[in-house]
């Protein structure tokens, strides 16, 4: 049995591709390995994927064991700590169960060098949504993950081209890029970086009944982006608001568009896993390293 944790904005996902179950980040703060006894006999599990907040500590795929700082350069400016990515990080590596940390996108990573005009290009557990949508639609796709954040991948041939991370340009929900009034916040100390970050989603921004609008609006244009560079890829919506913004993606990208639910990354990193662990020496062009 081989199982993807998915460490997201607000709750904590894990599933076998079949099982599943989800946990707030606040809930998973009293997290312990048996609790992975929901999908699984402990001694039936050949392998677990694992998230950790960036992932730019490392660049492939690497056993739980040789991670040094579960895999980060450092916790500030990817978010909201709580403390629940940590514990169920820290559960599986103490558990002694075969576990492998998946990288996020950032200048380490063997993507388009063009991306890297940016530090960071997407988390890891988007890496899981990727490889997922990548088994029903093939290896030329652009995948737009919107909900608290939006962040849109593109792979070619197979390979992770590159991806334009949440506080690129993008508005989610909840969080989205910082503007010229955010600067000016931060620069009267008003703010920190990290919270105007937070407060930057449409929920902060926009009237309700622009918010779904507006979302559509910037998530095709960052679809319609990666398009530019692989004009013959697919398109696909993932995150809670995919289902919502989907017909004004697909209305104003002139094509259909594929909708995945909540559950896509872990079963995507479920299936990383089982790729891992069956002997696999890469993944959508990143390396896995034993």
């Amino acid at each position: 049995m081989f199982i993807g944790i998915d460490h997201g904005t607000t709750a904590m996902r894990f599933s076998t591709g079949n099982e599943e179950f989800k946990i707030s980040r606040e809930e998973a703060r009293q997290f312990s390995a048996g609790d992975l006894g929901r999908l699984s006999p402990l001694d039936e599990i050949e392998g677990i994927a694992v998230c950790y907040s960036m992932g730019d500590g490392i660049s492939a795929i690497t056993d739980i064991r040789k991670v040094q700082n579960r895999g980060v350069v450092s916790r500030e400016g990817a978010g909201k700590h709580i403390g629940g990515g940590t514990r169920v990080y820290d559960e599986i590596r103490a558990s002694g169960l075969p576990a492998v940390v998946i990288p996020g996108l950032h200048r380490g990573s063997p993507t388009d060098s063009r991306f890297k005009a940016y530090s960071h290009q997407a988390s890891p557990e988007k890496i899981g949504i990727l490889y997922e949508v990548s088994r029903d639609l093939g290896g030329d796709i652009v995948v737009c993950d919107a909900s608290s954040n939006t962040v849109t991948l593109l792979s070619t041939g197979g390979r992770i081209t590159g991806a334009f991370d949440a506080c690129i340009f993008a508005p989610g929900t909840r969080h989205g890029a910082l503007d010229v009034d955010a600067i000016r916040r931060i620069d009267r100390g008003e703010s920190s970086a990290n919270d105007s970050f937070l407060r930057a989603g449409v929920n902060h921004t926009m009237p309700p009944e622009l918010r779904v609008e507006t979302m559509a609006m910037f998530a095709a244009m960052e679809c319609a982006a990666m398009l530019l560079i692989n004009p013959g890829a697919k398109v696909a919506l993932a995150g809670s608001m995919a289902p919502a913004i989907a017909p004004g993606v697909g209305a104003l990208l002139s094509r259909e568009v594929a909708v995945y639910d909540e559950w896509c990354a872990a079963r995507g990193l479920a299936g990383i896993a089982r790729d891992v662990f069956s002997g696999a020496t890469g993944v959508l062009g990143l390396a896995v390293e034993r």
